[in-house]
């Protein structure tokens, strides 16, 4: 079994799908920042989900290092178990940073994250 392809897999239709959510009712992911911003039990149980997702990809992907598909499965382990972390420790400074980043483009972050979706399940099937 191709850990790693079905990883970037099940990556790529939660990128779409994020996509998709947000291009159909722009302003969501907005709101969810807000959401965390006004509730710390929410935002510490999204720290802890983004630790254990994290850490779930990147000990059960093996690291091979001829094999680009699970370098970049493992990066995205530890980028999600460190934004967990971030979120955990400085969830307020980090939320600050990502309404920053988002501002009023959310179409372009929901194109780019519809791009990487798509990038993630050509790499997966190319493997399947």
């Amino acid at each position: 079994m191709d850990i790693p392809a079905w990883i970037a897999f099940f990556i790529g239709l939660y990128s779409l799908a994020a996509a998709v959510g947000e291009f159909r009712e722009p302003g969501t992911w907005a709101a969810m920042i807000e959401d965390l911003g006004h509730s710390a039990g929410l935002r510490f149980l999204t720290g802890l989900l983004c630790i254990v997702l994290g850490a779930a990809i990147y000990l059960v992907c093996p690291w091979r290092p001829g094999d680009w598909l699970a370098i970049a499965v493992n990066v995205i382990g530890g980028l999600c178990a460190g934004e967990g972390l971030l979120i955990l420790a400085a969830g307020d400074r980090f939320l600050a940073l990502a309404r920053k980043l988002m501002g009023r483009s959310s179409k372009t972050w929901a194109g780019f994250s519809a791009l990487l979706g798509m990038a993630a399940l050509l790499a997966a099937l190319s493997r399947l």
